[in-house]
């Protein structure tokens, strides 16, 4: 088999995975409604939302957060700062800086999201410990891989990617949480000025 057909054959299965795991999308869609609901009902209150994750999961925290914030006018934050990550790593351990920085930042009834695409991140299932402990109104999960990881057991919402390709999770878990945001502006092309 020629490189060139390979490289065809490999893209093409790639964007079939993907493509079933966005029809399975279907499965989440009451999920993904009542996500937009806790969030608007947070915001009404005057809460905020936090969004967490690591590497690539967050990236999204961080895109989600800016999106909510800037196009649909929610106060949203995702502690991507370098300085309170190694501050807070530095003097409680990397598995507890999430952890703190919800005790820090957080407020009863705010609302809690988590990214993990396995499930098991510490840190992450920390934080969800946390919120928990502070009141927050709602935790909102989001995983892959196992389908019984530790973070999908701790949410109000669990939403969930039955796949084990990291890049995979991610995409499914950007293209949920960026529907979300649309469906809060109600529409999905829109002015960002």
């Amino acid at each position: 088999m020629r490189i060139k057909d390979m490289e065809n054959d490999f893209l093409e299965n790639y964007f079939r995975e993907i493509k079933e795991l966005i029809s399975d999308s279907s499965k989440v869609i009451n999920d993904l409604i009542d996500i937009k609901k806790t969030i608007l009902l947070a915001s009404k209150q005057g809460k905020k939302i936090t969004i967490v994750g690591n590497g690539g999961s967050s990236a999204i925290a961080s895109h989600f957060s800016v999106d909510l914030t800037k196009n649909a006018n929610i106060r949203c934050t995702n502690f991507n700062e370098p300085d309170l990550i190694t501050c807070f790593s530095n003097d409680y351990g990397y598995e507890h800086w999430v952890e703190k920085a919800v005790e820090f930042y957080g407020d009863e009834g705010d609302v809690f999201i988590g990214i993990s695409s396995s499930g098991s991140s510490k840190n992450i299932l920390n934080g969800c410990h946390a919120a928990k402990e502070k009141n927050f109104s709602s935790i909102i999960t989001l995983s892959g891989m196992s389908a019984d990881n530790p973070l999908r057991q701790l949410g109000d919402i669990n939403l969930w990617v039955n796949s084990k390709a990291y890049n995979h999770i991610e995409n499914i878990h950007q293209f949920w949480l960026l529907a979300v945001v649309d469906s809060i502006i109600g529409k999905s092309q829109y002015s960002v000025n």
